[in-house]
């Protein structure tokens, strides 16, 4: 027997909580919600470089799109090879020119992890090995290791987040870890036809002199030779002259550690104000004392040994400006300097000083760091630092949320490297034009919920993420309306063919067109969500994707969608994208 009305009110009303404070920060987006990655995880770094028959889920489509295809004239009803043709063309694929690898590392984004070791909460969450197996599996390519002392065994130094109740783990688990991962996917790869892209490690060194021997130590031995432990071009010396600079190409499928430099009275912008209304108290303090440990701990000096393995990035917190305005870092390293700079640290010097930020990333590194108030493991917008060419927008991969989301639409049909557009590669003035985006949505099949079908109202949400001429972030949202399974729509089900009884909501139609207008930099990403109207919460978000536009094939596409912990749903949204230029 169905529930009966008021069972169902009582149900929603059970889930309204009126003594929930509404208040969030202002960085805070209602859509950019994620779940707990896991090992099931195939998103993140750019899923769709897997081959199709890797973590394919098996898609359904139903009557009723079929029969819209067959109406639009892309595939005949009764035709399953010209649908099952349909269903593996990729929405996305990246043109020959971004996945070239003859290019200086310099001139790629590459996807990239922060704090890769933890779970969940940065100040007392759980630290795992597992996370790096992971976070590889799902496409970063550079990853982050915080190496401290072990005063329980000094030949064994721990992975952990200092000054904090996170937890420990072996640094030479974390080593054996990566080095099988890496061995797995090299396998993969010569079955498949495809080439892993190097691994960046970020170490974040914390331990003395002799702790520090130990890291040297044990990554040679764990990693053998697939550690860059010197040039990899020594013909007459020309890279450390200057005069050419590595290439991807040159890296293969190899471990290069990004060591760091330390300058004399150094900047650490890390930390920022804990005032935030919404925090909670018991963060609030975590926070407060885990600034006041690391203000009194002595800074590290790094030993030559640990300094030679940093080949090709040497990871230096800037004091003044030089960096930008000179090109190289006063009293820094000589080569290979890579500026490691907060969001927030960053953000203060575009306003003024975009241009001359971005002729610097176009031939030096920069890795991009959440803020310190993002505890909680949310995630600073990569867009924005991309479009000044910082290569590496180390992110939170704890959870899969809008921005894992974007990046997951960077890096996909790729190996985790991707050439940046030419103005970000030379000191040039970015070109830009003005497009006009159509996509067209007919409907989705096998809708993920597990609630009361007689509650779900299907709708799809999209945003368009892009710069503007004044460096500022846009965020233009559209939306279909929600599909009524129980209202009828007579001219869909004639139009269909599909009989007098409309799909389950669960197999949403809405044949309708979402327009934007934008200025085209190639940094242009489309974020789409299939969420469910609601009358008494918020409306929960059943299935996600994003596609870079640059990416994008001609003609209707299934995109398959994920959930919010970046698994296959086996849900798939039938759409045509099409973008041209604006009068």
């Amino acid at each position: 027997m169905s529930e009966s009305i008021p069972s169902r009110l009582s149900s929603r009303m059970g889930k309204l909580n009126p003594f929930k404070s509404r208040s969030k920060r202002g960085d805070e987006d209602e859509d950019d919600h994620g779940e707990a990655i896991d090992i099931d995880t195939v998103a993140g770094g750019g899923h769709a470089a897997l081959p199709a028959d890797i973590a394919r889920h098996p898609v359904r489509v139903s009557e009723a799109l079929q029969a819209f295809l067959s109406r639009e004239g892309v595939v005949k009803q009764g035709d399953p090879e010209g649908l099952a043709r349909l269903l593996d063309a990729p929405v996305a694929v990246p043109p020959a020119h971004v996945t070239d690898r003859s290019h200086p590392l310099a001139e790629y984004f590459i996807s990239s992890s922060h704090n890769t070791y933890l779970l969940a909460h940065q100040l007392y969450g759980a630290s795992s090995a597992a996370a790096y197996e992971t976070t590889l599996k799902a496409g970063a390519r550079c990853i982050e290791i915080d190496a401290w002392d072990n005063p329980d065994d000094r030949s064994e130094p721990k992975v952990t987040h200092g000054y904090t109740l996170v937890s420990n783990i072996p640094f030479r688990a974390v080593c054996e870890t990566v080095r099988d991962a890496v061995d797995r996917e090299a396998a993969e790869a010569l079955a498949h036809g495809y080439v892993p892209g190097p691994v960046l490690v970020s170490l974040e060194n914390h331990c003395d002199q002799e702790g520090q021997l130990r890291l040297v130590h044990i990554m040679k031995e764990v990693w053998g030779d697939r550690l860059v432990s010197e040039p990899v071009r020594r013909r007459g010396h020309e890279e450390q002259e200057g005069g050419s600079p590595v290439r991807l190409a040159d890296l293969g499928s190899k471990i290069a550690v990004i060591v760091e430099y330390h300058l004399p009275d150094e900047a650490d912008d890390s930390s920022t104000s804990d005032s935030s209304s919404d925090s909670e108290e018991e963060e609030k303090k975590a926070r407060r004392e885990y600034k006041a440990k690391k203000k009194v701990a002595p800074p590290s000096i790094i030993i030559p040994e640990l300094a030679e393995l940093g080949v090709y990035a040497q990871s230096v917190k800037p004091r003044d400006a030089s960096w930008y305005t000179e090109g190289k870092v006063k009293n820094g390293p000589e080569e290979n300097h890579l500026i490691n700079v907060s969001e927030t640290g960053l953000a203060s010097h575009l306003a003024e000083h975009r241009s001359a930020i971005a002729r610097h990333n176009a031939r030096h590194l920069m890795r991009v760091y959440p803020k310190g108030t993002r505890i909680s493991s949310k995630n600073l917008s990569p867009v924005p630092f991309w479009a000044v060419g910082a290569q590496i927008c180390a992110l939170n991969w704890q959870t899969f949320g809008g921005s894992m989301q974007i990046n997951d639409a960077m890096f996909a049909g790729t190996a985790g490297y991707v050439l940046k557009p030419a103005s970000l590669r030379a000191d040039a003035v970015p070109s830009r034009s003005r497009k006009t985006l159509r996509l067209r949505v007919a409907g989705a099949t096998n809708v993920p919920y597990k609630g009361d079908l007689d509650e779900l109202k299907p709708y799809l949400t999209c945003t368009l993420l892009h710069m503007t001429s004044d460096g500022e972030l846009a965020k233009v949202k559209r939306k279909t309306g929600a599909y009524h399974a129980r209202k009828t729509l007579s001219h869909l089900t004639s139009l269909l063919g599909v009989g007098n009884e409309r799909p389950p909501p669960t197999d949403p139609l809405w044949d309708e067109t979402l327009e934007w207008e934008f200025e085209d930099d190639e940094l242009v990403f489309l974020r789409m969500l299939i969420k469910s109207e609601e009358s008494f919460q918020t409306n929960p978000i059943l299935a996600v994707a994003a596609v870079r536009l640059l990416y994008v094939q001609p003609g209707w596409r299934f995109v398959r969608m994920l959930n919010l912990k970046g698994h296959e749903t086996g849900c798939a949204l039938l759409v045509r994208l099409d973008i041209e230029d604006s009068p």
